[in-house]
């Protein structure tokens, strides 16, 4: 086999992994030419790295053996040791890598690590692959941000509700449950303050509704459920709140007697800098996810309001479209709000990504061609 097939079944297993927030998706292969010897992959922070993992499922066939691992080894002590000593100790051989870590704490040092300790490194190999699966890793490292995906859900006359602000259901069940999916694999879920006093929705994680392929990956993480709230007007036995996993108001310095009401509830309530418009600035905000909770991607679930100021803001990178096929009429909602757009060339342009049938639904990611 050659080193692309191989490092090909290393990306296999490091897609496997739904989130490692905030570490990133890594799978690892362990080869004696054609032969696989051990496979691993990084399930969840603080727990063994990907090769690691296949370094025990080897046990002493390891020494000798050709690492296939799709992200530099760290180099570095975190909650766990470096993983360059442990592939050091194991006795490998030669490490085949497909992407360098931008982590500065190791950017190249693993490598240079490796070298030293007279194993041969070759690489990158399938480096766009590997890029892709830490795409959301990769932005935070290198700019300060996590990767933003915008969900929304239309009919095929691009509506989103009805006038009156019904929406259930556009989309069918399949297409629900990969909602789950999505959710399950970002490190936060955002919404606006109005999605909900109108929906009151949950955002978490339902396991239950999940694809079944996916259901044995997941590890019970739920995402950070984050609300872009300035007057902080939430109401504090909303039904998110409740539920298991934690919560995150960003406000603009509300009133004492609107932060009293939260007064014993179990919420993070942060007060970040706001636009000349007195709204929240939306670049700021998901920087502060980056910094403060390590949040390498966020999924962006709201209105087309703020769903639209997100894109003229320049913070979304893809969008993932469900379209159900049904027409809701000139009356109901659109999908996106975005004024100003008045002659064809002001448009926002797209790379479509992605395109596939969920169930009797249809589902589009288009990636933000100015990103």
């Amino acid at each position: 086999m050659t080193s692309e097939q191989m490092m090909q079944r290393a990306v296999t297993l490091a897609q496997s992994v739904l989130s490692a927030t905030p570490n990133p998706r890594v799978g690892c292969v362990l080869a004696h030419d054609d032969r696989i010897v051990g496979e691993g992959y990084h399930v969840r922070a603080g727990e063994a790295h990907a090769e690691v993992n296949a370094i025990r499922d080897a046990g002493d066939e390891a020494r000798g053996a050709t690492a296939y691992v799709t992200l530099e080894p760290c180099s570095h002590t975190g909650k766990t040791p470096p993983c360059v000593d442990a592939l050091i100790a194991a006795g490998i051989a030669k490490v085949v890598y497909g992407s360098e870590d931008p982590n500065p704490k190791v950017a190249g040092q693993g490598l240079q690590k490796l070298r030293e300790a007279s194993i041969e490194v070759e690489g990158p190999v399938l480096e766009k692959q590997c890029r892709q699966i830490n795409r959301g890793f990769i932005k935070r490292m290198t700019q300060g941000m996590p990767w933003v995906s915008c969900k929304m859900a239309m009919s095929l006359d691009g509506r989103t509700a009805m006038a009156s602000g019904e929406s259930k259901w556009i989309t069918g069940a399949d297409a629900r449950a990969d909602v789950q999916r999505m959710r399950a694999s970002h490190c936060a879920v955002v919404t606006g303050v109005n999605t909900i006093l109108s929906d009151d929705p949950g955002l978490n994680v339902r396991e239950e509704e999940l694809p079944e392929e996916f259901r044995a990956l997941y590890t019970g993480r739920q995402p950070l459920r984050v609300i872009l709230d300035s007057a902080l007007r939430t109401p504090p036995d909303s039904r998110l709140i409740g539920l298991p996993g934690q919560t995150v108001f960003l406000t603009r310095q509300p009133h004492q007697q609107q932060k009293d009401r939260f007064a014993g509830v179990d919420v993070d309530i942060h007060e970040l800098p706001s636009t000349p418009a007195n709204r929240l600035d939306l670049a700021v905000a998901m920087a502060f996810l980056a910094e403060k909770y390590q949040c390498n991607e966020v999924m962006l679930e709201a209105g087309p309001t703020l769903s639209g100021a997100a894109i003229q803001a320049g913070i979304v990178d893809e969008v993932v479209i469900y379209i159900g096929p049904r027409f809701l009429g000139s009356d109901a909602l659109p999908l996106f709000h975005l004024p100003g757009i008045q002659r064809m060339q002001d448009h926002i342009a797209l790379h479509l990504s992605d395109m596939r049938m969920i169930g009797e639904d249809f589902c589009i990611s288009a990636r933000i061609k100015s990103v």
